[in-house]
């Protein structure tokens, strides 16, 4: 189910107007602010009115729609009349299922249900977070091909929800990209769940091995009106992840421009692997990174080659990463 099918290159479309998702949201946002540096059209969905200053940015046309209400169909279908592809960004990030159900699944069927017998190609933003890793061992390559988590068995609501999404929009028989950002940072968003747990000003560090999946957000908008340019053949998956990829070390020797961890207490990884192992019986009550698949999914060291991305996509210049981390936390304060 992770691999990769479909033309290796696809061909670029003429059109350029897009309709986005999630607008509104991180990487909504910063789609839209790459679509205008490149001077395209898009028709950019939210569930609020837009403040109006937004809402005058030439080249962006708005639309209000709740995608959970199915009343949203007729909508979107007349809002995507005239756009060659979708970038399907809206997704709920929580864990909680009720909303994860509405905003996610029923908000991707609703969106389908509009698209359907339109001559456009579909851009779905996934999750890095849906592979199965709890199947590998440390050091293992995390790739297009890794097995997936299952709907029945998946870790928690979110993974569930990503992998529903992926379900139906393969369903549809659109032509379609599926792109898994990694841990997804920039400007307000600098921390990630990949580091350990707090405890006060103290981060409890799990290892100190292995790659940290990150995906700076104007690389994963770049990759996104990438691939929206570009009508794929059948089904394309491609794991986005930025080239420069730290360990854990070198990511809080970056943070700590930001005062936070105000303390770190180093934790060997088969320490806390055993720890949760022994605890196993009490998994149903216990936090997240004392579950084995949580903590093998976060804590685990492993490696997550972009050989796939360069080949569908090329490669994009982009700064390292102890430049992109010292802007995201300048960007944060100002």
């Amino acid at each position: 189910m992770g691999e990769v099918t479909g033309d290796v290159t696809g061909t670029v479309t003429g059109q350029t107007r897009i309709l986005l998702t999630g607008a509104t949201g991180f990487v909504g946002r910063a789609v839209l602010a790459e679509a205008r540096a490149q001077g395209l059209q898009v028709t950019a969905l939210r569930r609020a009115p837009t403040p109006e200053k937004s809402a005058q940015v030439k080249g962006v046309s708005w639309i209000e729609a709740d995608l959970s209400d199915p009343a949203c169909i007729q909508s979107l279908r007349d809002a995507a009349q005239g756009c060659s592809a979708v970038i399907h960004a809206a997704a709920h990030l929580g864990s909680d299922e009720g909303t994860v159900a509405a905003t996610t699944v029923d908000g991707t069927r609703h969106l389908l249900a509009a698209l359907e017998g339109l001559p456009l190609h579909l851009v779905l933003v996934s999750s890095l977070g849906i592979y199965d890793t709890a199947r590998l061992s440390p050091g293992a390559e995390v790739t297009e091909r890794t097995p997936l988590e299952t709907s029945a068995n998946a870790r928690d609501a979110y993974v569930a929800g990503k992998l529903a999404q992926e379900d139906l929009c393969r369903a549809s028989g659109l032509p379609l990209w599926i792109l898994r950002p990694g841990v997804i940072f920039g400007a307000g968003r600098t921390w990630n769940a990949h580091l350990g747990p707090a405890l006060g000003p103290l981060l409890i560090r799990v290892g100190t091995k292995g790659e940290l999946p990150l995906a700076h957000v104007s690389h994963v908008a770049k990759r996104l009106l990438q691939a929206a340019l570009r009508r794929p053949e059948g089904v394309r998956v491609i794991n986005v992840i930025d080239p420069d990829r730290p360990d854990r070390t070198r990511f809080l020797r970056a943070h700590a421009a930001s005062g936070w961890p105000k303390g770190v207490l180093p934790l060997p990884w088969p320490l806390w692997m055993l720890a949760a192992r022994l605890l196993a019986p009490l998994e149903a009550r216990l936090p997240g990174l004392l579950r084995v698949p949580v903590l093998k999914a976060r804590m685990m060291p492993l490696r997550y080659p972009d050989k796939e991305l360069i080949a569908a996509l090329g490669p994009l210049l982009q700064d390292r990463f102890g430049a992109l981390m010292a802007r995201a936390l300048q960007e944060s304060r100002e």
